[in-house]
């Protein structure tokens, strides 16, 4: 990656974490940088970030630790999602939620609008979204 895609992706993953951001700013920025998709591990505390080329950028993801439930549920993911989309919870309570709800990472898959959330089994749900607006703006 670039200097300027580096920057945007170090600067999206602390605005997450700090709920500085949204998830509609966050895909908007990513899409302008030519990002294709992410994958947050939850249990790695990290973000790999990919352009259509192969090419990717890993970054820190530090949160509290939270444990892991065993069986995944595709309900409280879902519920938890829906709260983030009211702006009801921060992106630190939604790791929380999920987590609890047995989900140990995900994936968005920007340019195929949809986020794969995963457990410990491969049990997955998978959440669609609306292409964002792309951000024209200089961050």
């Amino acid at each position: 990656m670039n200097a300027e895609q580096t920057q945007v992706v170090q600067e999206c993953a602390r605005g997450s974490l700090a709920g500085e951001l949204t998830f509609p700013e966050i895909v908007s920025r990513l899409a302008r940088i030519g990002v294709e998709r992410y994958h947050a591990d939850y249990s790695r505390h990290e973000i790999t970030y990919y352009l259509p080329d192969g090419d990717s950028l890993v970054v820190d993801a530090f949160h509290p630790f939270h444990a892991t439930a065993v069986e995944f549920s595709p309900s409280a993911v879902e519920s938890a999602v829906r709260q983030s989309q009211r702006n009801e919870h921060t992106y630190l309570d939604f790791i929380r939620k999920t987590m609890a709800a047995g989900c140990v990472g995900y994936f968005v898959q920007i340019t195929g609008r949809r986020a794969i959330y995963f457990g410990r089994n491969g049990e997955s749900h998978v959440e669609h979204f609306t292409p964002a607006p792309v951000d024209t703006t200089k961050t």
